[in-house]
């Protein structure tokens, strides 16, 4: 689950991580007013979407006046924010968070994540702020540094210090930056989260170190154990296909291709868009319904395929373990007549019952095309897709 900036900064200042003061805003007259509030001669306008780049797509403006206060906030509310995160068609502008401005002497990275290779929770940080760790990764590597935390430990003192030395804080400000890094671990590790990036992490002119961005996004097998995290979820920010998916247990993902895939298993629902792709097509969807699904979730499955006005063509495929193959039979004839499909539906069964799967299907009376292995689904729906 991923959050807006000035929420993120707000559990880490709990934590004692230090930032910029700022008031979230969801009107002019709010900014205006948060900008009064906040004092000082400098403010930063920022956009609040689930997407990086703002700055670059124009969501983010320094203010010298109230009347530029007003003048930027009435031009970022409401518009369609387009970043390299965002994709072409951009996320509408609902929330702003008005900032005090910072004296910016450096800018340096500190991102924190689960690195599956060591089985560790990994603090990466580097020189080369305000700009992409990706970039900075494929252009200077040697850039970056990292430290996997013992889970019993923690973040030690000594390793943050050592941690902050490497990226060029000066020796006034060890102290202090060793505290940061330490309380946005401890945040991290509280919270459950996946990724904690504060991009950048800024030296000020007094001797500060501040987060001046924070992205933080939370692990959701385990926001059962965070009901105050969870409130925290902006649905505006979501697709709205993928909220309705979620509320019966299905996982789905949008996608930009035209072939529909309902597939049981994550593996088998990636293998299955790589062979779309290899037959020339591409998917319009990840779609895992799980080991057990029920004729309600398969018809909720149609349904939101359906609603894709790209969509071609749907490959359902099978493999019936848990889930047996006459059972899927029977849920894909009763969602396909609930719905009135419209597109070619090709449908690939294996597995327990998978005669009387099959049986079921060609009984049905539906315009259901047979197929036998991966590849001759694959080969089917494309040419479906395309009228052949």
């Amino acid at each position: 689950m991923k959050i807006h900036e000035y929420q993120g900064k707000e559990i880490l200042r709990k934590y004692g991580v230090a930032t910029p003061g700022g008031k979230a805003c969801f009107s002019v007259g709010e900014a205006v007013s948060a900008a009064k509030e906040l004092d000082g001669r400098l403010w930063v306008v920022k956009a609040q979407i689930h997407a990086g780049g703002r700055g670059k797509g124009g969501g983010v403006k320094l203010a010298r006046s109230l009347d530029e206060v007003r003048d930027h906030a009435s031009a970022i509310l409401g518009m369609t924010l387009v970043t390299h995160q965002t994709g072409p068609e951009g996320k509408e502008v609902k929330r702003l968070l008005i900032e005090e401005g910072a004296d910016i002497q450096a800018e340096l990275y500190v991102g924190i994540v689960v690195d599956r290779a060591t089985q560790r929770v990994t603090i990466m940080a580097s020189s080369e702020g305000g700009t992409e760790i990706e970039e900075v990764a494929a252009a200077m590597p040697e850039k970056i540094h990292k430290v996997a935390v013992d889970p019993m430990e923690g973040l030690t003192a000594e390793q943050a210090r050592e941690l902050a030395m490497k990226i060029g804080i000066p020796d006034v400000a060890l102290d202090e930056a060793s505290k940061f890094l330490m309380a946005l671990y401890q945040a991290f590790w509280d919270t459950d989260a996946s990724l904690a990036e504060i991009n950048p992490l800024i030296l000020t002119g007094d001797g500060r170190v501040l987060a001046l961005d924070a992205k933080l996004n939370f692990d959701d097998n385990a926001l059962y154990r965070h009901p105050e995290l969870r409130e925290l979820r902006d649905l505006d920010e979501e697709d709205p296909n993928e909220i309705e998916a979620s509320k019966f247990d299905l996982n789905y993902i949008s996608l930009d291709g035209d072939i529909g895939c309902l597939v049981n298993g994550a593996g088998l629902a990636m293998a299955t868009m790589d062979i779309i792709k290899l037959y020339g097509s591409a998917p319009a969807n990840f779609l895992d319904v799980g080991g057990g699904a029920t004729t309600e979730q398969v018809t909720e499955a149609f349904k939101i395929m359906l609603r894709n006005p790209n969509l071609k063509a749907i490959l359902v495929n099978i493999f019936g373990g848990i889930m047996r193959c006459d059972v899927i039979a029977e849920g894909l004839v009763n969602a396909a007549r609930e719905v009135n499909l419209s597109v070619p539906l090709v449908v690939r069964l294996e597995g327990t019952n998978v005669e009387r799967g099959r049986e079921i299907l060609a009984d049905s009376g539906i315009a259901v095309i047979a197929a036998t292995t991966m590849a001759d689904a694959a080969e089917k729906v494309v040419a479906a897709a395309r009228g052949q």
